[in-house]
């Protein structure tokens, strides 16, 4: 594709040296009052979202610079190539092809395989939901990472569109006490076990799976029963068949772990939400996508976010960025996104091998707001790192149909809240106080002794901390989808800049295969050839 790192394009140079001159320095409270309309000029309105991206520390110089940057790394062929299938996971020789999984029949690759694998795994979905004849009443799903991430995350961000008298629940960790949790107030004869590992393998999955079937058998069930109350989504149909699955949803190789919620892995959102919803939440993730393939990078709100994440890690040096949405349901987005971003771009070397002269992916973290804000907003606010916030926000409430009368009126008032409080954050972070405003308030809860200027200095705020806010109408499936494509493209658009591949995770496996090694020594207490502190632990777990 005759691409470049970015470190070697032109624009690299020109953009540390523009850093060096203005970037450093510059002061968003200040850009607004010299631009009138700064607000209409950083603000993108994309598929089922508006991305304000105004109270950034970026202006024109810095966007064509950064726009350069983009096109000297080849950032469209790159793109192109992505969605035309071709094998951009360079280290496995595979193509990444999510986006054939939300497109529509007829328009994308591996149409037929994908439209039959969805049509079956919906048609499944629904017999599930159909309690007077399934007799299901709970659902635990079994995962972990990509697996479980994903579908747990939309299914709480969906409730309001879930099935009364049909309960979800998500198994990951090999921690014994998160499956005991969950089956302490289950039935067997009303279970459904779904067991999400691709490749059948999964340590934590299958221990957990195993857990799982021994408790059904205990409850007085048979193997035949197993076939019944179990169901795999896995290409491994021959080890699932000899757990005693039966029925099993395959997919392809193509489908990364943190890119899979779209396809069968999929089935516990379906089960949850319906077949016509689950068809709504892949219509707006290609609603996404097209906006992403087609247009110009300069109102492109994935390439935008990709490029501002680059102008903050490699320029700036922020080393980490909050989210913060501000929707109870989407309290799992945070964590969703650690992983999509950090195991995708979390890489040292770049797609020839050779050692990364710069730092790639920031650290992604966050809390549902208000919580965030009685929790970290402090450091936000007065810390001495700058941290970049993005703030989400939802403009109209679903609390569901159960909701009516004053309740309804209730909530509503809470929800205007619940803006308000996104608005202030923001604004806040911006804006600041100076030493001067503090000096002239009165603050009730401050001590009488302290002196006002000593005062003054604590309740001072710097401002110009960076934020971005994303707008979304309402919390439906289809905006969803929306979002999550929004930051995978966003991932994308980074990855491919800083010359890495976004879509390995060869620093999973190292752990993996040394714990395969330590388990067998926790049994025989052979300390035998390890390092001093790993033999010191193990003998205090004896």
């Amino acid at each position: 594709m005759g691409i470049s790192r970015c470190d070697q394009s032109p624009a690299w140079a020109l953009l540390q040296a523009h850093f060096n001159a203005s970037g450093r320095d510059f002061d968003v409270r200040q850009a607004f009052a010299a631009e009138a309309d700064r607000f209409g000029h950083w603000s993108i309105a994309a598929p089922e979202l508006f991305v304000d991206l105004s109270k950034n520390r970026i202006d024109t110089a810095t966007l064509d610079l950064l726009l350069q940057l983009a096109r000297d790394c080849g950032l469209e062929s790159q793109r192109e190539a992505l969605l035309a299938g071709a094998p951009v996971n360079l280290t496995e020789d595979r193509a990444v092809l999510h986006t054939a999984l939300r497109a529509p029949a007829g328009a994308g690759l591996f149409s037929a395989e994908v439209q039959a694998s969805l049509a079956a795994m919906l048609a499944y979905a629904e017999s599930v939901r159909d309690t007077a004849r399934s007799g299901i009443t709970d659902v635990v799903h079994i995962g972990i990472g990509g697996s479980d991430l994903g579908p747990a995350m939309v299914v709480g961000a969906l409730q309001s569109y879930t099935q009364p008298g049909l309960k979800l629940h998500f198994v990951s960790n090999v921690d014994g006490h998160d499956l005991a949790g969950v089956l302490r107030d289950l039935k067997a004869s009303t279970t459904l076990f779904v067991i999400a590992s691709k490749t059948f393998t999964t340590q934590e999955t299958l221990a957990n799976a195993q857990s799982a079937k021994a408790w059904f058998l205990a409850a007085g069930k048979s193997e035949a029963d197993v076939a019944r109350h179990f169901v795999a989504t896995s290409s491994n149909t021959a080890a699932a068949a000899a757990f005693g699955i039966q029925t099993t949803f395959g997919f392809w190789d193509w489908v990364g772990g943190r890119y899979s919620l779209w396809s069968v892995i999929g089935l516990p959102i379906a089960i949850a939400i319906g077949a016509d919803n689950f068809r709504s939440l892949l219509a707006g993730a290609h609603a996404m996508d097209e906006h992403f393939a087609h247009t110009p990078l300069e109102r492109n709100a994935p390439v935008l976010l990709g490029l501002l994440d680059i102008w903050y890690r490699n320029f700036h040096g922020f080393s980490s960025r909050s989210v913060a949405p501000y929707h109870q349901g989407l309290k799992r987005l945070p964590a969703y996104l650690q992983q999509l971003e950090m195991e995708s771009n979390g890489k040292g070397v770049d797609l020839q091998g050779q050692v990364l002269p710069y730092a790639t992916s920031p650290v992604v973290w966050g809390e549902a707001g208000t919580n965030g804000q009685h929790a970290y907003f402090q450091m936000l606010h007065q810390g001495t790192d700058v941290i970049p916030v993005e703030f989400i926000a939802v403009k109209k409430p679903n609390f569901g149909a159960h909701v009516q009368g004053d309740l309804a009126r209730s909530l509503a008032d809470q929800h205007l809240k619940l803006l308000a409080n996104c608005l202030a954050q923001s604004q806040a972070l911006m804006q600041g106080k100076s030493y001067e405003e503090a000096l002239g308030e009165q603050a009730p809860t401050a001590s009488k002794t302290l002196a006002s200027e000593v005062l003054a200095r604590h309740r001072s705020f710097p401002g110009n901390r960076p934020s971005t806010t994303l707008l979304l109408d309402e919390l439906s499936p289809r905006s969803l989808g929306a979002l999550i494509a929004l930051y995978e493209h966003r991932v994308f658009v980074s990855g491919a800049l800083w010359g890495i591949n976004s879509f390995d995770q060869w620093g999973v496996e190292l752990g993996k295969a040394l714990c395969n090694k330590l388990l067998p020594r926790l049994s025989n207490g052979d300390a035998g050839g390890l390092d001093g502190s790993t033999a010191g632990l193990l003998q205090k777990i004896q």
